[in-house]
Order: structure tokens, then sequence, then C-alpha cells
């Protein structure tokens, strides 16, 4: 069952892709990756299926929205990664629709496990992710991560190597149902708010 309670050394490196699928336009994403061959896995003959279900058992985040709605999508974000900064702004106007589970990962350097881990040991993880992101806008580059629980540490760990094992390369990584249809969406990138409802199946708020 997830918990909701609420590493290596790389740099950073910012990849555009075009995005054309069932919103029937293209869009620029962007996020963070390693430009090193020693980070996550390569899409390739160990990539296994995305499962959800996988997400949701072994995984280890926090909830953003309703706890009861049955609309869930869960976000693979690194801390120390600008564009998860990002998209943590345009998801927030969704949050009345469907539930977002934020997922630690420790993908872009010595700061990222840390600080995932003390967002999740956090009393109030959301109020300690504004935090974090405000300070990581304003370049100060986010919370501290110094004396975080082993076991939350341990935690951004798995999540990490659930994102390895669908060989995703970049964050933030989105995956989630549509809505209407059931189908299994993945988003490898910060959108905006439209693009994102789109994606999911919810409604642009007016």
């Amino acid at each position: 069952m997830l918990r909701t309670r609420p590493q290596r050394r790389g740099t950073l490196a910012v990849k555009r892709r075009h995005l054309i699928g069932a919103v029937g336009t293209s869009a620029l994403l962007a996020a963070c990756g390693k430009e090193n061959t020693s980070g996550p896995a390569k899409p390739g003959a160990t990539a296994q299926p995305v499962s959800i279900e996988a997400i949701a058992a072994e995984g280890t985040g926090f909830n953003v929205g309703s706890t009861m709605s049955a609309r869930v999508a869960y976000v693979f974000f690194d801390p120390q990664c600008p564009h998860c900064a990002a998209l943590w702004v345009s998801a927030r106007p969704l949050k009345s629709q469907a539930r977002f589970v934020w997922l630690p990962v420790a993908l872009l350097n010595d700061k990222s496990e840390p600080q995932g881990a003390a967002i999740l040991a956090a009393p109030d993880p959301v109020a300690a992710m504004d935090q974090h992101e405000a300070s990581l806008t304003q370049h100060q580059g986010g919370i501290s991560g110094m004396g975080a629980p082993a076991d939350k540490r341990e935690a951004v760990k798995r999540n990490t190597a659930l994102l390895n094992r669908f060989a995703f390369s970049s964050v933030p990584t989105i995956v989630g149902k549509h809505a209407q249809t059931g189908e299994v969406v993945t988003i490898e990138g910060a959108v905006p708010t439209a693009m994102l409802a789109q994606k999911l199946g919810l409604t642009l708020p007016g």
C-alpha cells in the first residue's frame, strides 16, 4: 500500500521534447535529467511496462488534493529540479479534481536524496514543499536536508528505483489514468495547467 505520509552525483541537463498525442497539438516540455550514462536505466530490453499498481504499492509520497478522490496521478520529482517546481505550480489548480501523489527521487545531485527525505518527514509535507520550491525558485538551494531520517532516505531510494524500473530518464514524470477513457497516461516534463488537464481528462478551471 502506498505510504502517503506524509544518487548519485550528476550534472543538470535540460531536455526539451515535443509531445504530440491525445491533446491533438504539440507542446514544448522541459525536464531535468542526467547528461552522463551512469544515471537511470535507458529504455531498452530491461525496461518494464509502466504499472500504476506497482507505483501505488511500492512508492512513498505525499498527497496534494482530496485523499478520497478516485482520480490519482503520481508525480516523480527531484527536489533539485526547477521544472518540477514549475509543475508544482501548474498542477495546483487541478487538485480539487484529482489527488496528486508526489514521490521524491534522487536523480540530479547529492542534495536530492536528503531534501526529498526531509520533505517526506515534515509534519506538513505540502507546506515543506511550498517552502522548498519557493527557495529553489529564488536560487537559494531549497530546504536543508541535514538530519533527514534514514527511513525516509531509503524511501527516496525506492522511489528512484521505481523511476529506473520503467526507464524514465527525466523528471518530472507523471503517471496516471485518463479520467474519461481509463487509459494510462505518462508525461515526462513540466506542462502548463491546460495541457495537464487535457492529458489527464480533467476540466480546466474557469
